[in-house]
């Protein structure tokens, strides 16, 4: 008797916002780090130091299509009295032998390619004649169309300095320079920069595969015509976009009937796809809450779920545990969408975040002035009221009411107006604290 009495005074405590997030967080590690190929390395967080193992660019080349030259040799040059300097052949960019550039010499040269020994700047052809004899040419012409202009003069309408136009060896980077520090996140930027250097793999912290599935036998598949007492399934879209937005590989489940059987076979066949579990509905106290039902029968091989009243609003009923035989993760979110979205905001974005080893792991939460009154706010909850955001007035506008079915004014909203739990009312123009959706 002591025992059942016991249990029902913990499944009757109310948890925290703060509670119950730093309850699923504790459970939660960082995931194990692998090595992958570049492209598959993007959005993951790398985990080792990475040095330059070669300067970069890793010799002198040239910064414009022109020529080679000796700087001394321009000096002289003026658009009315132009230097003469004998072309000796052509510089692509890529292996070749390179010829030397003696004094009244000059190397065509094109962008990238090695600078070759003797010369010490690049005139831009734009500052010569191209080799045509006349005025200053706007570009250079086709090798296969004029081959003669790998010879014969040049004339050079404009002096270089010594150096002009040359991106000299070590100029971006130096050999044993840091290049990129553990905990990056690798964005197209750094995958570049990787390749730059010669790296072909690169170890990381994979992204965490996640699994979304909706449960109601009201759900139908979007596309498809809507019966008697039927809605169109968005939960599991608006969560599977909301993780891969985290950095997450989502994948998505189409909607589970309120059947028992039904939820435990598709929840084992995704466990093995799956770094974490992702559910919505189910899991009030109605007599169909599936997930609560299935979750709250597992037996201890199976993993343990806790479902828990919040002091919050919306998404006062949430459970979360570890099924499987490798103990997966699972948050069980309330259904109304919005409930289900701040519920993802909150508390699976952290998860998904700390599984990829991430520092800034929840949303900027900023102070902001409230442009309109919020009359009434649940006392004892914390209450999350969709918001537009404007960064350049500093100010907070809420979009739509409080209803946790609202989910129009949810797509409007760029921000989560936050009022405590010991208000039970927001004048306007005062303070709010405002997380920051975008």
């Amino acid at each position: 008797m002591n025992g059942s009495t016991d249990q029902t005074r913990h499944q009757d405590r109310v948890w925290s916002v703060a509670e119950h997030l730093d309850d699923v967080l504790s459970k939660i590690a960082p995931l194990d780090p692998i090595e992958l190929q570049l492209l598959d390395a993007q959005g993951c967080v790398l985990v080792e130091d990475i040095t330059v193992p070669v300067a970069l660019p890793p010799f002198d080349n040239s910064s414009m299509d022109g020529y080679a030259v000796r700087a001394a040799d321009t000096t002289a040059a003026t658009q009315d009295a132009p230097v003469s300097l004998t072309v000796i052949g052509d510089i692509a960019a890529g292996p070749g032998e390179l010829p030397d550039v003696g004094p009244g010499q000059a190397a065509r040269i094109m962008t990238g390619a090695p600078l070759p020994p003797g010369a010490d700047a690049v005139v831009p052809v734009e500052w010569t004649d191209g080799g045509a004899g006349e005025g200053p040419a706007a570009a250079m012409r086709a090798h296969s169309a004029a081959p003669q202009d790998a010879g014969g003069e040049v004339r050079v309408h404009r002096p270089a300095a010594a150096g002009a136009h040359i991106r000299t060896r070590g100029s971006d980077v130096t050999e044993g320079e840091p290049a990129l520090a553990a905990g990056t996140v690798l964005g197209p930027s750094q995958i570049g920069l990787l390749a730059a250097l010669g790296r072909g793999t690169v170890r990381v912290r994979p992204r965490p595969r996640v699994v979304v599935l909706s449960t109601g036998s009201e759900l139908v598949q979007p596309g498809e015509a809507l019966g008697p007492g039927q809605i169109h399934d968005s939960n599991s879209f608006q969560l599977t976009a909301a993780a891969r937005a985290a950095g997450a590989l989502a994948y998505r489940v189409g909607a589970v009937a309120d059947d028992a059987e039904t939820l435990r076979s598709t929840l084992e066949d995704q466990l093995i796809r799956a770094d974490l579990l992702v559910t919505s509905g189910g899991v009030s106290v109605g007599a169909y809450d599936v997930v609560k039902e299935t979750l709250t029968a597992l037996s201890a091989e199976e993993g343990t779920v806790e479902f828990r009243k919040l002091a919050m609003q919306p998404g006062k009923p949430q459970g979360f545990g570890l099924i499987g035989p490798d103990r997966i993760p699972l948050l069980a979110l309330p259904g109304n969408p919005v409930s289900s979205y701040v519920s993802f905001e909150l508390f699976v974005r952290p998860a998904l975040r700390t599984l990829m080893g991430l520092p800034d792991i929840q949303r900027p939460t900023l102070r902001a002035r409230i442009t309109d009154a919020i009359a009434s706010s649940p006392k004892g909850r914390r209450q999350f009221l969709r918001g537009s955001h404007d960064a350049d007035a500093g100010t907070v506008t809420p979009v739509g009411g409080a209803g946790s079915h609202l989910i129009k004014a949810m797509a409007h909203a760029n921000a989560l107006i936050v009022v405590p739990e010991e208000a039970t009312e927001v004048t306007a123009d005062s303070e709010v604290d405002v997380v920051l959706l975008g």
